[in-house]
Formats: structure tokens, C-alpha cells, sequence
């Protein structure tokens, strides 16, 4: 009697699973018209009651840039360089 309380008990079991399509990520393709999914990006701001927009400078990106007076290097790599060492070039002067 067990093991067919056992049986019983294990066929339940295996039709209470969620479907393996139900786990997959919600994506817009198989959701609703009006989910948006967005790419996981932080507002920088709210809605107002009237349609605008408020945005909230705490929320903003703040950029540290360092001092750079008197420095030695060029921001920008010459698209012409006068001689150019390579790995295959070092080899073949050999």
C-alpha cells in the first residue's frame, strides 16, 4: 500500500513543476504590448503629476577630472607613426 501511496505521491509531484517555458526571462517578445523592459538603467529624475520631468542633480554622474597642466603626454595617438616595432618585425631583423 505504501508504494503505491508512494507512486501517487511522486505523479502529483511531477505535474505541480512549473513549465520550463514559464522559467525563462520575460522578454518584450513574449510579454504583454505594454511591458517595457529598459536596460536596467537608473532614472535621474521623476514625473511630475503635470507630464514634466524633474531631474535630480544627486543622481547625475559627477566626473572627477584630475589637473593636468604640465603633463608630458598627448591625449591623442598619431594615426602616422614614424616607425612601428611589432613582434614579427623584431623576429625577421634577427
Amino acid at each position: 500500500m505504501t508504494t503505491i501511496g508512494g507512486l501517487l505521491m511522486g505523479i502529483g509531484r511531477s505535474f505541480r513543476r512549473k513549465r520550463a517555458s514559464s522559467l525563462d526571462i520575460l522578454s518584450p517578445k513574449r510579454a504583454p504590448r505594454d511591458f517595457y523592459k529598459g536596460k536596467n538603467c537608473k532614472p535621474h529624475g521623476f514625473h511630475t503629476r503635470k507630464g514634466g520631468y524633474i531631474v535630480q542633480q544627486d543622481k547625475l554622474p559627477n566626473y572627477v577630472v584630475p589637473d593636468l597642466t604640465g603633463f608630458k603626454l598627448k591625449p591623442y595617438v598619431s594615426q602616422c607613426p614614424l616607425q612601428v616595432n611589432t613582434y614579427e618585425s623584431a623576429e625577421a631583423s634577427k
